[in-house]
């Protein structure tokens, strides 16, 4: 299924990015205006091991323009077998520096966040807030389930992947995609429901792992992040890739999302992220507020008589907006908005009404709007989605 594209393009490549990425440009399916959308795209990478790796390798070759980098571990010699990012000069070094440094070697356009720490409660919302995409490298069941709620919260598009021995999964999970009825929201458990409990599966250090396969995976997982990006070609949204590398063979399976009773498929917000433990409070960052479409409908009317003033903001793409608007509504792509929050034209006195397709690219502009500065910011629930259906 075709998505539309995650970021808006910045305006031109620089001299050196467009020598660099000379022969990915020249892809019909991606072209100029693919490259600077990647050039523009905020793209984390949840560790630097062995999944991480490569695909920060083949993020920054792909001219990705910011990559954020999360581990809080240092590099040992024991990694080296697959975590191909490092050196041996690196042994001892956090992750962090020398996955920077070889990226910086590699595309000196590239900007590197680096986020020593480990993804927690405390800091998931913060760290993952500030990025279009998200890379799941990580190697235990604590941190994927997180980042998974995590990203269902933001609304963020979640390339996942495990690796053990010789074999490999692969998908894409997002909670709320756009892209109309085609595009249905899959997470992280609607293929493993339950989190498994710590040692109810082996590590690499005990049953180990074949350094190529996970450069094979880390390679994939950059690929299904430039197709996100750019809206390139069918994302694993809805599958899930098996490789047997003993058997060079490739399998692929559906997913579906489950189904509770009065849960809305594909849909996601706050209320279904499992509840927290004691030991684990939610993050603190709060939810947007929101408006209904009969609601908006209301006070258009009331605009129209003067008697309330505001301005709707639609954050999709142009070609979204040009099929479909809210009358009066004045488009901010949401790329454009990310990158300079507190520099866009819109009113600063006046109350905004932020609307999307379905309401989770509207929830970062929000934040994103709230934090620029923008006091009195509403998301429009449901998205233009709803406002045809009670139009």
């Amino acid at each position: 299924m075709r998505l539309p594209p995650l970021v808006s393009p910045v305006v031109a490549l620089t001299p050196g990015e467009r020598r660099r990425t000379a022969r990915q440009s020249r892809l019909p399916q991606l072209g100029e205006l693919g490259q600077r959308r990647l050039a523009a795209a905020r793209v984390c990478v949840l560790g630097a091991g062995g999944l991480g790796a490569p695909a920060l390798l083949y993020l920054a070759a792909a001219g990705v323009g910011t990559i954020g980098i999360v581990d809080d571990d240092v590099v040992e010699e024991s990694n080296l077998q697959r975590q191909i990012v490092h050196g041996l000069a690196d042994v001892g070094h956090p992750k962090v520096l020398s996955a920077s440094r070889r990226i910086a070697e590699l595309s000196p356009e590239t900007t590197v966040i680096q986020h020593r720490v480990r993804l927690d409660r405390d800091n998931a919302v913060g760290i993952l807030s500030g990025y279009d995409l998200v890379l799941d490298g990580t190697d235990n069941f604590e941190t994927r389930y997180l980042a998974d709620e995590i990203c269902a919260v933001l609304g963020l598009p979640l390339v996942w992947a495990a690796v053990l021995q010789f074999t490999a999964q692969l998908s894409v999970f997002w909670a709320d995609p756009p892209g109309g009825f085609d595009a249905v929201g899959v997470r992280l458990r609607d293929l493993f429901p339950r989190q498994p409990e710590t040692g109810d599966a082996p590590s690499c250090a005990e049953a180990g792992v074949l350094g190529a396969l996970c450069g094979q995976v880390g390679s994939i997982m950059a690929a299904e992040a430039v197709k996100l990006v750019t809206g390139t070609g069918d994302p694993l949204l809805g599958r899930v890739l098996v490789i047997d590398a003993l058997s060079a063979r490739q399998t692929e399976l559906p997913l579906r999302p489950m189904t509770a009773p009065g849960t809305a498929r594909g849909r996601v917000s706050r209320a279904d992220v499992p509840p927290m433990t004691s030991a684990h409070p939610a993050p603190a960052a709060p939810l947007t507020h929101r408006l209904t479409a009969s609601r908006l409908a209301e006070r258009l009317d009331a605009k129209a008589r003067g008697d309330d003033d505001f301005v709707v903001v639609d954050v999709r793409e142009p070609e979204e907006h040009a099929e479909s608007a809210i009358p009066g509504s004045r488009l901010v792509p949401l790329g454009t908005l990310l990158r300079a929050p507190s520099e866009v034209t819109l009113p600063r006195g006046v109350p905004l009404i932020v609307h999307c397709h379905r309401g989770s690219r509207a929830e970062q502009a929000a934040r994103a709007l709230s934090s620029a500065g923008f006091g009195d910011v509403v998301v429009l629930d449901g998205g233009i989605e709803s406002w045809e259906k009670q139009s």
